[in-house]
């Protein structure tokens, strides 16, 4: 399985030309040309996972972080209808609530949300989950707290059983937050069989020339996958990136 971590960049007119209507078609092209089987996505309005789904085959499932249902940015996990099935999902908030949107600890900024789906691949029978969050932009306590309960809602939803963690968690590796996660999942960058490919860095805030030296994207996986390739896609068209964040891939397969 193809699976990665993608932030799409919200539609807003205040990025000009590189604005969702101008991206759109470079993200679905991407997706689809690199054969991607399972994409948590961040910062996407339901009109964006609604273009995704324009790929022949694809489905999502998510909610939007403002009410549980569509209203504001989604962390969607995007899917290949035919290779997997969702047998299970759900939604939780980071706060001391998860329960019930708001926001949580000291962001001041936005609700953040965390969707996760129980799935069954069609090919090999086997079942598993994917959790994909976006963890607060400001709130330091925000985030080394949302490692905690990611960890926490993880063991008690999964149950041990197979599970993939995507996201953007706006925190570079050797911060709390990711050695929390780190000491629970493996870290497909760490863990990789084959070499990273790409740039380390994965946030390029539309400038292609960016240095891209910091990890703020990830793909976590429980020691049931073995990881065979890790790579950040730096795919541009006319030296402009379709989202502010590159794509993060892990190739896995399953162990026996």
């Amino acid at each position: 399985m193809k699976v990665a971590s993608y932030n799409l960049r919200l539609d807003t007119k205040s990025d000009s030309l590189n604005a969702w209507p101008y991206r759109k078609e470079n993200v679905k092209a991407l997706i689809e040309y690199h054969g991607l089987d399972l994409i948590g996505t961040q910062e996407g309005y339901l009109h964006q996972i609604k273009a995704l789904t324009e790929i022949p085959g694809f489905a999502y499932f998510g909610a939007g972080r403002d009410d549980g249902k569509q209203a504001g940015e989604h962390s969607a996990i995007l899917y290949r209808k035919d290779r997997f099935a969702i047998l299970d999902s759900g939604n939780f908030w980071l706060r001391e609530t998860p329960a019930l949107p708001g926001k949580g600890w000291d962001a001041v900024c936005c609700n953040r949300i965390c969707s996760w789906a129980k799935f069954r691949d069609n090919l090999s029978g086997k079942k598993f989950y994917m959790f994909n969050v976006h963890f607060d932009h400001q709130g330091v306590v925000a985030r080394r707290e949302s490692g905690k309960l990611m960890v926490a809602k993880m063991k008690e939803i999964a149950k041990g059983a197979p599970l993939i963690c995507t996201g953007d968690f706006n925190s570079t590796p050797e911060t709390e937050q990711i050695q929390t996660l780190s000491s629970y999942l493996n870290d497909s960058y760490t863990a990789t069989r084959m070499p990273p490919y790409g740039p380390v860095g994965t946030f390029n805030a539309f400038k292609f020339a960016a240095p891209l030296k910091e990890r703020i994207d990830y793909v976590f996986l429980s020691k049931d996958f073995l990881i065979k390739k890790y790579g950040v896609l730096t795919d541009a068209k006319e030296q402009r990136y379709p989202s502010d964040h590159l794509p993060v891939v892990a190739d896995v397969e399953f162990l026996k």
